[in-house]
């Protein structure tokens, strides 16, 4: 790397579904570490990982971010039911509701406006009409990360202000951008990677959605990557490979945490916080 100072450090989370469980184990290693963000930004479920960590960004705070992860039921994110998958079929505008997902965060979260976490948090939504990504740095914490996660037919999109919003990974998959822009000069990116190793394609219709947008984001992430080398510190935390679970598999995730915090440690013992390579995992590849 060449003529970067040092400056603000920004912790970066992608998108991924239950693969967000591998981002708390990354965060664990990096805490324990000693490495402190000045802020964060996320989108999808990487919104609702840096909020969380934006409200206690210490060793506690991530530790209780884990038992949340640890007992997390796919019931609670995705409540599907046979009424709402008929109503697809007339004017129903998503396969799921909110409410599992909204009373998740209400039980947990420990702030109620974006501006009142411990550290500057910072959610990034798309805009529905227009496709615009759209920043969400103040306001209600609940609607911003909804608006985030609400992944397109499967949540409905969220109404903020003016704007329907959907899902930030569409617009902006990983927002190493946005970072940037708010001042970040050393970029630290919690990426979840996607399954490289399964056999098969995921068996049910929002599992094979959010395995095609956990490709989409890798690949985004890449090319952002690849734009900002040699201007900006990027450093980037392997996401974990082999990876053979669905993402939509929430039943795996105390083992992905507890893989990713000694993948994550093994990187940072090898120096890693000096190294600038973009992780193989995250180009298409055959395990």
């Amino acid at each position: 790397m060449t003529n970067i100072t040092a400056g603000k450090t920004a912790f970066v989370f992608a998108g991924g579904g239950s693969f967000g469980a591998i981002q708390v184990g990354m965060l664990r290693a990096l805490v324990d570490y000693g490495v402190e963000p000045d802020l964060v930004v996320g989108a999808s479920v990487g919104a609702l990982n840096c909020a969380y960590f934006a409200g206690n960004p210490t060793t506690k705070g991530v530790a209780q971010l884990e038992q949340i992860w640890c007992q997390l039921k796919r019931r609670d994110v995705f409540p599907v039911s046979f009424g709402r998958i008929a109503g697809l079929f007339s004017r129903a505008p998503s396969l799921v509701e909110a409410s599992g997902l909204r009373q998740l965060i209400e039980r947990h979260l420990s702030y109620r406006l974006l501006e009142q976490a411990a550290i500057p948090v910072h959610v990034m939504a798309t805009e529905q009409l227009h496709g615009g990504s759209i920043r969400l740095s103040s306001g209600p914490a609940i609607d911003a990360i909804l608006a985030s996660c609400a992944i397109p037919a499967v949540y409905p999109a969220v109404l903020v202000g003016d704007h329907y919003l959907i899902d930030g990974a569409i617009a902006s998959n990983t927002p190493i951008m946005a970072a940037v822009k708010l001042g970040a000069s050393r970029l630290i990116v919690l990426p979840t990677g996607f399954a490289c190793a399964l056999t098969a394609p995921p068996a049910s219709a929002i599992g094979n959605a959010l395995h095609a947008l956990n490709m989409l984001i890798a690949h985004q992430l890449v090319q952002d990557l690849e734009l900002l080398a040699g201007k900006v510190a990027v450093l980037t935390v392997p996401p974990l490979c082999p990876l053979a679970v669905s993402p939509y598999d929430f039943s795996q995730s105390g083992d992905l945490i507890e893989r990713a915090a000694s993948s994550t440690r093994r990187w940072l013992d090898n120096d890693g916080l000096t190294q600038y390579r973009i992780p193989g995992a995250l180009r298409p590849h055959v395990d």
